[in-house]
């Protein structure tokens, strides 16, 4: 091993048994300003934007891919598995490091080191913020489509990991339709090219299985994005509505009806009471439930798509829509949907959100039945719905330093998840499974033990060693055996 650059720092660190040469090679190869094992800074590393936490075994933040190789490496010899992170602003726990694993950060990875214009692409590094590529090529008349509510804060790496979605994704589609190509650490430190800029590939689509893994199988170092062009005319409506069920009910009439909307995006009144006075969007304060929707393309469409969806919502009950007009009052508008996240803490100072998707012939039903829940378990739930795509986030407030309040809590998020799998929905819609959907996957429902075992076979092959986030994902026999959905699984708290 090389000479360590931060022997002194390393004196004054608590080492865990066993690992001292480990963290020693670490320093070597990161310098010591990116090994952190003491006490304060592990803990500011114990979770993602969710409400579980556990102890990891110190933190890595390798700068470059060549670092991480190393690093994976050093792992690797000695046994030591390791959690991916990036921002921190996932929402299921997948980055939570369960089994006292190493966290390595890949926030300081954060160049776009390739924008190709002319063939609408972007090569960055994992620690890239979603909202940053945005701006960046905002002057060339592109944009990056997938659009995550934490789009200001989140990285693309974990974008990637997750395969994560956003308001516009109605139209676009996942982060998964726009990724070409992937630079992949496996678990021994070794990169791997996974397909290429063209945007058709031959052999095993390895890129589409690593995207949505939540880091299983390795370090994604690099990645290239497809972008598109700004559009020609964007239209934004806010229409409020007597109920949850007559906003629900206009979605899927502007849907059937053809109009083509870029995105549509549904509050419920407990979520516009909320982030109204936060966000000073101009969302009525007296409405049952608000739609947000948005027309982008050339100019005839979009006032053909805008026509029908005023229609629509007429029907229904909204009898004064807000028509944006300038490019300040779409962002206000916009302001209210994407502030929801932080309107929370003045409600309570923790939330617990949730990521079910349902058939948007479903949606009301749903809707109203997590109202009932809400009402059963005595929590306040806030709902903030992609539903053009039928994606819930309801979003429950609580406080952790309640345990009573903690457990209806989980109660609660427990029977929205099989609310949405009885109507013939699924578990998750971007945010991954992560620690706390694991369960629900024992459903037959949603899979099989068959479908799992295949799953883990496929997972074992490309991380042999199991070193690459584990616990995460996959659950475990004994989860399914013990047939108890639990948010909280054992080395984890809230």
């Amino acid at each position: 091993m090389a000479s360590c650059r931060g022997c002194g720092r390393m004196a004054s660190m608590v080492i865990p048994n066993g690992v001292a040469d480990l963290f020693a090679e670490l320093v070597d190869i990161v310098g010591a300003d990116g090994v952190h094992v003491g006490t304060f800074n592990r803990a500011l590393y114990r979770s993602d934007a969710g409400p579980l936490n556990a102890e990891p075994l110190g933190v890595c933040l390798p700068g470059k891919s060549e670092e991480v190789e190393r690093v994976v490496g050093a792992c690797a010899r000695r046994g030591v598995a390791m959690t991916p992170r990036g921002a921190g602003t996932g929402l299921a726990g997948g980055t939570v490091p369960l089994h006292r694993t190493l966290v390595v950060s890949l926030a300081r990875m954060d160049r776009v080191t390739e924008l190709d214009v002319e063939a609408g692409t972007a090569l960055i590094e994992p620690g890239v913020v979603n909202s940053d590529l945005d701006a960046m090529v905002a002057p060339h008349g592109l944009r990056f489509a997938p659009d995550p509510s934490s789009q200001v804060a989140c990285t693309l790496g974990g974008n990637v990991a997750t395969n994560a979605g956003g308001a516009h994704c109605l139209a676009y589609g996942v982060t998964s339709a726009h990724v070409l190509e992937l630079d992949l650490v496996d678990v021994h430190g070794r990169r791997h090219r996974l397909d290429g800029p063209a945007h058709e590939h031959d052999g095993y689509d390895l890129r589409g299985v690593t995207v949505g893994s939540e880091g299983t199988i390795g370090f994604v170092t690099s990645a290239r994005l497809r972008l598109q062009p700004s559009p020609d005319a964007i239209r934004t409506v806010l229409a409020a509505f007597p109920s949850v069920r007559t906003a629900a009910e206009s979605v899927a009439d502007i849907v059937a009806e053809g109009a083509g909307p870029a995105a549509l995006e549904l509050m419920d009144k407990e979520a516009v009471r909320c982030v109204e006075p936060y966000a000073r969007a101009g969302y009525p304060l007296d409405a049952g439930a608000v739609l947000l929707a948005e027309f982008e393309g050339p100019e005839g469409a979009v006032e053909h798509g805008l026509g029908i969806a005023l229609a629509a919502v007429a029907r229904h009950g909204s009898a004064d829509p807000t028509i944006a007009r300038t490019e300040d009052e779409r962002a206000r508008l916009w302001k209210g949907r994407k502030a929801i996240g932080g309107a929370v803490a003045g409600v309570a100072p923790d939330y617990y959100l949730h990521d079910v998707v349902v058939p948007r012939s479903r949606l009301a039903d749903v809707l109203e039945e997590v109202g009932r829940i809400a009402t059963d378990e005595q929590v306040t739930i806030v709902n903030a719905v992609h539903a053009g795509d039928g994606n819930l986030h309801p979003i429950i407030a609580f406080d952790r330093r309640d345990r009573e309040e903690v457990a209806r809590t989980l109660r609660a998020g427990e029977r929205i998840v099989e609310v949405a799998i009885a109507n013939g929905g699924v578990v998750s819609g971007e945010h991954g499974i992560g620690l706390e959907k694991q369960a629900f996957l024992c459903e037959d429902g949603i899979m099989t033990a068959e479908d799992r075992a295949f799953q883990a076979r496929l997972r074992d092959a490309l991380d042999d060693l199991g070193l690459a986030n584990p616990g995460k994902v996959l659950p475990a026999p004994a989860t399914c055996a013990e047939a108890q959905h639990t948010l909280v699984p054992e080395g984890a708290w809230i």
